[in-house]
Order: C-alpha cells, then structure tokens, then sequence
C-alpha cells in the first residue's frame, strides 16, 4: 500500500526528472534559437562571377589553438590568464559553414520610438527593416550598448575596459560595430545608410554562402597622384557597412588590436590628450586600421595557403574592380556596391544592378566641411 509520503516522494523524483530533462533539451537548441535565419534565396548576376583571387585555406591548424564547433560541448576551462586572442577566440569561435545571423544592427543617440529620433534618418532606418523582413532590426543607443556589451565580454574584461576608456563618442561607436559582429554577426550598418537592395543579393549566386564569413565593400579607390591628401590608403575599404558571421578572424583581429592599443594609450596617458586633427580615429578604430587588418588577414599564411599564390594581395588586386571578388573565406564587393553615387573613382549610380546600400555621409561626429568625401567638382574646375 502506498503511503502519503511515499506518494509525495515519487511525485519529488517525477518532477525533477522532467525539469533536468526538459532544461537539457532546451540548453542544446539554445544557439540555433538566438539565430533567425533567412529564408530568402540569394540571387545574383551570373554574368559577372566572383573572381578568386586565392581561394585556398591553410590546412594547418588555426592559430591559438582548436576553435570547438559551434553548438559542441566543451569543457569549461579557465581563460582567465589566457592571452587577449585566446581568450576571443574560446568565447567567440568561427564557424563559415552557419548560415549569416539575420540580424540589422545600427546605433544612434536614440531609438526609432523616440520623439528625438531625427525625421531625417527615418526613412533610411526604415529601408532596412522593409528590404529584410524577418530579419531582428536593432538600433542600439549608447546607454543600451555599455549594456549589451557588459552581457556579452564579461568574460573578456580587457575589452569593456578599453571601450570605457575611449575618450570620444566616435571611438566607441567604431569599436561597437566590431564588438557586437564578433560576438552576434550579421549585418552593421550606420544610421544614415539605406537599403537599396536585400542582403540576399549582395553575394552571387554561384558563391556557396557555407564557405563566407565577412562581406566587405570598397570605400575608396582613387586613382590619382594626390590620393593621400584625400584618403589614408590606396585602397581603402569600407565599415559602414559590413557583414559577417560571428567569431570572424578578422573581426577577432581588429577587437584584439583596439583592446591593446587603447590600454597602451590609457597606461601612457595619451588618452588625455587624444584628438582627431590628424586623422587619429581614421587609423586608430576606424576605416584605415580596419583596412590593414583585412590585408593581413588575406596575406596571413596561418590561414590560406600562400604558396598557390604570385605574391602578397595588395590594393593592386582590388583597384578598378566592377565585380566582387572572392579570396578565401572573404567576399569584396566594387565600390559601386557601398558607396554608389559618389560620382567619382568609377562608382556607378543608385539604379546600378551592384548598388546595394547609399550612404549619405552625414558624419554627425564630424564638423560641418569634413562630413562628405570629397567636393564634386563643377564641369571645367581643377583641369
């Protein structure tokens, strides 16, 4: 005969089975469900394929050691005194073969829900959300991103503090969109970019997304003596808009190189006196170290084999470009693409079939005369 603490007991042990398991078959999804995927099919235009440049990756093993495959159980370990890049590479590791994360990341002083949102950026905010439906949209204030950022690097404290040290808005903004694609991929792109096409054609067709990790454009491309009065490289790509999948080596680099070269500054006091007069936030987060980060990368034998090679990728190998071109486990697209209608450096027009995202230069962290690339010269002036 079952007595009422018998009863009351299996009741204990029923119900704590059912919770251990339950826990244990939600924990094993708990990646797939943070991810939205597309459902969209990618087309492109297969009269203008890919071009490799070098397609193949090193055999050898990754640097710092084995990355665990997303959604494997791994042992916890403790990185605590681990090197900066390890320390990365164990929180955040890459897989090329998941598909894109479908998520929209923008940051800005205020939310879209705000009365103080500027009219101005609303219809390009909203380009976003209407070529990618599905897709989560955030745009993430400053408030939000200290803590967002708390949430996801708390591991890694060498970075929130790198973050909290950088003395200007422009810094932390640059350094965001690097942070939040490390650890979340997607796409980043700034608040006074539209839309001009869905994400689903960025890549052609015939380029099996399974083995892309960063979408990258061409910012720059001026083919003039006096390019360096206007730009910092030859070849300059952009970051206003990108697209990865997160853990990306790249994206890792870029982190590690910002965390260690603001700590340095913080340490050496140069912080105090940081100003942007000489281009100092081009080359210390923005457009021209995120340049030489991807030309390591491509040229880094750690992770593609360099012997099938002629030589080192330079800017060489991208000026001129009408077609993306492939080079491992990275896709550049023309300077059409992100930058179309700048009237200059062979750029075509919005209505262009490779004209993906306009951006409008607004440059609000900038004074008034240093907001657009470049003047456009009237008909007949500096000839």
């Amino acid at each position: 005969m079952i007595t009422f603490k018998r009863a009351l007991l299996a009741a204990a042990v029923f119900l704590t089975t059912v919770y251990l398991v339950t826990r244990t078959h939600a924990s094993s999804h708990a990646f797939q469900s943070d991810i939205v995927s597309s459902k969209e099919k990618a087309t492109g235009d297969s009269q203008n394929p890919t071009i490799p440049i070098s397609t193949s990756t090193s055999p050898k093993i990754p640097p710092y050691g084995k990355r665990p495959k997303i959604g494997q159980s791994v042992l916890a370990v403790d990185m605590s005194r681990a090197p900066l890049r390890e320390k990365l590479l164990y929180q955040f590791p890459y897989d090329s073969e998941q598909k894109f994360p479908a998520y929209i990341w923008q940051t800005w002083k205020y939310t879209p829900a705000s009365g103080h949102f500027g009219e101005s950026f609303r219809p390009a905010e909203a380009s976003w959300s209407e070529k990618h439906p599905g897709f989560i949209h955030e745009v993430i204030t400053d408030q939000v991103a200290v803590h967002l950022l708390r949430h996801l690097y708390a591991s890694v404290p060498e970075v929130l503090q790198a973050y909290h040290a950088l003395p200007l808005p422009v810094l932390k903004a640059d350094f965001f969109r690097y942070l939040i694609l490390l650890a979340r991929g997607g796409i980043y792109s700034d608040i006074d970019t539209h839309a001009l096409r869905s994400a689903a054609e960025w890549l052609p067709e015939e380029v099996p997304k399974d083995k892309i990790g960063l979408v990258i454009g061409i910012e720059a491309d001026p083919d003039r003596e006096d390019w360096a009065e206007w730009y910092s490289r030859r070849i300059q790509f952009c970051q206003w808009t990108i697209q990865s999948k997160p853990g990306h080596p790249v994206l890792r680099e870029i982190v590690a190189n910002i965390t260690l070269e603001t700590l340095a500054k913080e340490k050496s006091g140069a912080l105090k006196t940081f100003k942007d007069k000489t281009g100092g936030v081009i080359e210390f987060t923005g457009p021209a170290v995120w340049t030489d980060v991807i030309f390591d990368y491509m040229n880094d034998d750690r992770y593609f084999d360099m012997s099938t090679g002629t030589g080192n990728i330079t800017w060489r190998d991208f000026t001129g470009m009408k077609v993306p071109k492939k080079v491992g486990d990275v896709v550049i697209l023309p300077i059409t693409s992100f930058s179309p209608g700048v009237g200059q450096m062979g750029a075509e027009d919005y209505d262009h079939p490779m004209a993906f995202v306009k951006h409008e230069f607004e440059g609000t962290w900038k004074p008034e005369s240093e907001r657009h690339i470049e003047p456009k010269q009237e008909e007949g002036q500096g000839q």
